[in-house]
């Protein structure tokens, strides 16, 4: 499908080329392509490679590095720096056009970053297809095997469509690697998207609940990591009960950390899932981009309104902010400071976190809101409060607990994976509060345009998205 909606020749190389330096070293004859999707001339899948727990796992892991280091999950064009300046969290200094367009919403269907998103979307949806068609065909891999694997790229599958409907609206879910059908595919409505990111994320829960939990490191995700993304897509489609169900069951599995300068370390208690440092470099992208080294000021630095968010005593604006002035004391920028490994660590400190249970809190206090359960609402938004340092809240109003809830959701969660943004749009807020700082925001800027690119190579995508 991918040349029928992306143009992905260049990410198709690296891919080959990861993918074949991946195989040779594990000494295999056979390999397998797992993102050329032309028709059938390419290479696909051995059967060799689905033979052997140790190559699926390899196969996976290929899936996690891309997403660590490229796209729109992590990376240095990805979703949290991004999605920080096109939202109110940060404010962009940099020089790139494409990233100038969305910090000052003029964005095209031409924007290179919009169409890497999608490209490199469908490319790892691709690939979970791959291995899922792969590990269902094999007559060697264990039934417990098959099960963990089809359970993890399932759940991968599930994320990286969850992201891009939440960015583009009704996009194609797909579940195939047949080039003919995948040439013809179509946008589905938002609704019928979400269903089916549901109905993967229950069969992944299912399949990996019997297989032992990646307690080392958390870097595979696991049925727990199924259920957050679960308890994610139930308070967005406002499924009161599933979403205070499917994070109940994280808080009472996982603890939040007691120490705000541990949260972000590797060995966090609180870190449900993350994305592992290669070789080189060894420490996030997101530290490399957010930390300010140097004045004039690298690319981003914090907003006002996001600093103004922050009560007296939140010990967070201390351990997950900093600050650098010139020489004079003229200006002073204020920066990320949740991950603090820079490359120049010759350890690796630090992972990038995808999920943590205090996401789950909080999840679960709009939930339980919602439900009428007040107190319970009350007890988990303010058990996130506590670790801040800060005083309880005391709310007997649905209105202003939620209030309470989307502020906190705001400085807990800032500059992370597009929380803000997917927050503002959800609760429809995006034009009142971006419209009045934002001097060519737009009503229909809650989504972004689709590639011109894949529209003008599959027409069954038409219509473009109102308002480009």
């Amino acid at each position: 499908m991918e040349q029928t909606i992306i143009n992905m020749h260049q990410t198709n190389k690296k891919w080959s080329y990861r993918l074949a330096f991946c195989f040779l070293t594990i000494c295999l004859c056979a390999c397998s392509d797992f993102v050329e999707v032309d028709p059938p001339k390419n290479i696909l899948v051995s059967e060799t490679v689905f033979s052997d727990p140790a190559t699926v796992s390899s196969a996976l892991a290929n899936l996690y590095h891309s997403m660590r280091e490229e796209g729109m999950v992590s990376g240095d064009f990805g979703l949290t720096p991004l999605l920080g300046i096109y939202s109110d969290e940060m404010e962009y200094y940099g020089n790139n056009a494409h990233y100038a367009q969305l910090y000052y919403h003029n964005v095209t269907g031409i924007n290179s970053t919009i169409s890497g998103w999608w490209s490199q979307g469908y490319h790892l949806i691709y690939a979970t297809n791959d291995i899922i068609a792969g590990v269902e065909a094999s007559q060697s891999l264990a039934e417990r095997d098959v099960e963990r694997f089809k359970g993890q790229a399932l759940f991968v599958r599930a994320y990286i469509h969850s992201l891009l409907l939440s960015l583009f609206g009704d996009i194609p879910y797909v579940t195939t690697t047949d080039y003919q059908t995948n040439n013809r595919v179509g946008r589905l409505p938002v609704e019928e998207v979400y269903a089916r990111i549901e109905s993967d994320l229950l069969e992944a829960v299912q399949l990996l609940e019997e297989n032992e939990t990646s307690a080392d490191e958390r870097v595979v995700p696991d049925h727990y990591t199924a259920r957050a993304l679960m308890a994610r897509m139930a308070l967005y489609t406002s499924q009161w009960e599933l979403a205070e169900r499917s994070s109940s069951t994280l808080v009472d599995a996982f603890h939040l950390e007691n120490q705000l300068e541990a949260v972000f370390l590797k060995e966090s208690q609180e870190t449900i899932w993350q994305l592992k440092a290669g070789e080189s470099p060894k420490n996030t992208e997101e530290a490399d981009e957010l930390v300010i080294q140097f004045l004039p000021v690298q690319r981003y630095a914090l907003s006002e309104s996001l600093l103004n968010a922050f009560e007296e005593g939140d010990g967070r604006l201390e351990h997950w902010t900093n600050s650098i002035s010139d020489e004079d004391g003229t200006n002073t920028f204020h920066y990320a400071h949740k991950y603090k490994a820079l490359f120049t660590e010759t350890a690796s400190l630090e992972y990038s976190i995808v999920f943590r249970v205090a996401e789950q809190y909080l999840i679960r206090a709009e939930a339980r809101a919602h439900l009428g359960n007040f107190e319970g609402a009350l007890e988990d938004l303010n058990a996130v409060r506590k670790r801040a340092g800060l005083e309880e809240v005391v709310e007997n109003s649905l209105d202003g607990l939620l209030d309470a809830i989307f502020t906190e959701r705001q400085v807990e969660l800032f500059v992370e994976r597009g929380h803000r943004w997917f927050d503002l749009k959800r609760s429809g807020s995006a034009s009142h509060v971006l419209g009045p700082i934002k001097s060519n925001w737009k009503d229909t800027d809650v989504l972004l345009p689709l590639p011109e690119a894949a529209l003008e190579n599959n027409p069954n995508l038409l219509p473009q998205n109102t308002g480009y």
